[in-house]
């Protein structure tokens, strides 16, 4: 498996693992599938409500616009998916994959809009060869569309130790105090994880004060009376006992 080196603005270094061509191959065909289904299903009630017959006597203009509006499911899934589901479609989120940005960061809207909008020529033309040999010849598997938006598609299957994850041991009777820690993502998580660890080591409290503060500003956590240390601790905690709860 390839590996995607990010280096964090508290210079640690993160790896993500990059995922593998036929698992994003696989989660396609998954997509193409489900958006067949739903083409079948509509098919199915139009008929059956005797309104796909009418259709054809209806303007041209009329009926193209029908078309159109019962498309946008089909036209905007994967827009509509990466956005609500933080880079994953629902074949993406079956294979267990994910787009982010190449920086480690989660991709925004515009990051989404552009890798929808390239689509066309990745899977379109040449019956998705073009898209197909750029995944194959690019250095952290990218299409044309993840080159335009600064992204990458990397596996969320992850065969380390608890140690080596975002994950921390928690005692079994263990309370947590910060339910609103379920804001931050996985990613969110690592990187906080990573960079809290290489500053304590390196003593540097600065840095830990800067995360603590940019923590309360993301998870709206107003008052604490803990110490940085102890609050970003306390944050990984409360994390794992959520993310396990769930």
């Amino acid at each position: 498996m390839s590996q995607l080196p990010i280096n964090t603005t508290q210079n640690v270094n993160v790896e993500f693992t990059l995922a593998s061509v036929g698992s994003r191959i696989l989660a396609q065909i998954l997509d193409l599938v489900f958006k067949a289904c739903y083409v079948i299903v509509l098919f199915i009630i139009l008929d059956q409500f005797n309104s796909l017959s009418r259709l054809y006597w209806m303007d041209q203009w009329s009926y193209i616009a029908i078309v159109l509006i019962l498309s946008i499911p089909v036209i905007f899934y994967t827009l509509f998916f990466e956005f609500i589901w933080k880079g994953q479609t629902p074949g993406k989120r079956i294979l267990k994959i994910r787009v982010i940005k190449i920086d480690g960061f989660n991709a925004g809207f515009a990051e989404y809009l552009v890798r929808w909008l390239f689509r066309t020529i990745d899977t379109t033309i040449g019956n998705g060869i073009i898209g197909l040999l750029t995944i194959i010849f690019n250095p952290k598997n990218q299409r044309f569309g993840d080159l335009a938006a600064g992204t990458a598609v990397i596996t969320l299957k992850q065969d380390v130790s608890i140690n080596q994850t975002i994950l921390l041991k928690l005692q079994e009777d263990y309370k947590p105090l910060y339910p609103s820690v379920i804001r931050l993502s996985d990613n969110d998580i690592r990187i906080i994880k990573e960079s809290f660890l290489a500053s304590v080591r390196s003593k540097d409290y600065k840095t830990v004060s800067k995360l603590a503060q940019k923590i309360k500003d993301v998870t709206e956590i107003q008052e604490t009376k803990q110490k940085d240390v102890d609050f970003v601790k306390t944050v990984l905690k409360d994390y794992t006992f959520f993310t396990q709860e769930m």
